[in-house]
């Protein structure tokens, strides 16, 4: 009892923080090193992540004990389909070990833009991730904790039943405050690729003037016109909550610029960028002389982060600040 009260003494005098264990997959370890680094309630845990001759995954969570009656996290990334086995392994594991509570912080939820049954005989995988991640275990603490970052389409919060909390959190405070540190930040102007990526993000900059492009069907194509909206002599950046190729963006650039733009930047809080798709927005195969100015991204999708470091126009915000304020929530 005394324990106890020791316990809840010291919790107050922190005004209610919680010491959180973080584990981490392979891949995030670097992201997880920036998040332990912004706040000293925040440790470090590791796991040995190995595989059988078979290929199948042989791991072991180091100090298991050390962890009970600990508020306990783990920070994954679905990258590919080939690891999120041994991650959900873990994920499954951690919650029995008798923790005070459980948060899965998954940055980028990576089946959300397969969200829709188009015919009969389409899998919509996104919902098949959330029944998984709605399956998680129980805690001691009750419902496990489901930290998730600028999720494709709105409706997904829905996929998730109630064994998990989902906490839908955003990048977009990232790219403000990089915007207040530019030079011509008062000639910025806000650029929706289609009306989806409006009616996602609008609310959260809607102290910018903003400019909105559509898709149209001509033919058998699909091109990009502009709305709404006067981009003349402005710095535009285009904002949308994820790139895989980056065709669309490249064809909202072309318009823009045809309608008076000064420059053009892009942010995107995931950068997927399949097949290195990111190399056609770099400098070097960028023929145009009109490139982007800027290439924003966060480090929700780590293997893209290291594949872009130091490379021009890309800039990486790191989600590590906003996730240690999320693991106290």
């Amino acid at each position: 009892m005394e324990n106890n009260n020791n316990q809840v003494t010291g919790e107050l005098k922190s005004g209610n923080k919680k010491q959180v264990r973080l584990f981490y997959c392979m891949e995030c370890e670097e992201l997880a090193r920036k998040v332990a680094a912004h706040s000293q309630l925040i440790t470090l845990q590791s796991i040995n992540w190995r595989s059988f001759d078979d290929g199948f995954p042989n791991l072991f969570i180091n100090n298991a004990h050390d962890i009970r009656g600990q508020h306990v996290a783990f920070l994954a990334s679905f990258s590919s389909p080939a690891v999120i086995f041994e991650q959900l392994s873990v994920i499954y594991n951690l919650p029995r070990l008798f923790v005070a509570s459980f948060t899965l912080v998954l940055p980028f939820f990576p089946t959300g833009s397969f969200e829709r049954m188009e015919e009969e005989g389409d899998v919509a995988t996104a919902f098949t991730m959330a029944r998984i991640l709605s399956n998680i275990p129980i805690s001691r603490g009750g419902p496990t904790s489901v930290v998730i970052y600028d999720i494709h389409a709105l409706q997904e919060r829905f996929y998730f039943g109630d064994h998990v909390l989902p906490l839908f959190e955003t990048g977009i405070p990232l790219l403000k405050q990089r915007l207040h540190q530019l030079s011509d930040a008062d000639k910025i102007v806000v650029a929706f690729p289609d009306d989806g990526a409006w009616k996602r993000f609008h609310k959260l900059l809607d102290h910018f003037p903003t400019v909105i492009c559509t898709k149209v069907r001509e033919g058998d194509k699909r091109i990009v016109q502009l709305k709404e909206g006067n981009p003349t002599g402005c710095h535009v950046v285009i904002v949308d909550d994820l790139v895989q190729s980056g065709g669309t963006l490249i064809e909202c650039q072309k318009v823009l610029f045809d309608n008076g733009a000064a420059k053009v930047s892009a942010y995107v809080t995931h950068g997927v960028f399949p097949k290195r798709s990111w190399e056609r927005f770099t400098q070097k195969n960028n023929r145009s002389e009109k490139g982007f100015a800027y290439f924003w991204i966060t480090d929700s999708c780590p293997q893209t982060v290291k594949a872009v470091e130091n490379t021009a126009p890309f800039e990486v915000l790191s989600l590590a600040g906003s996730i240690a304020d999320a693991l106290q929530i």
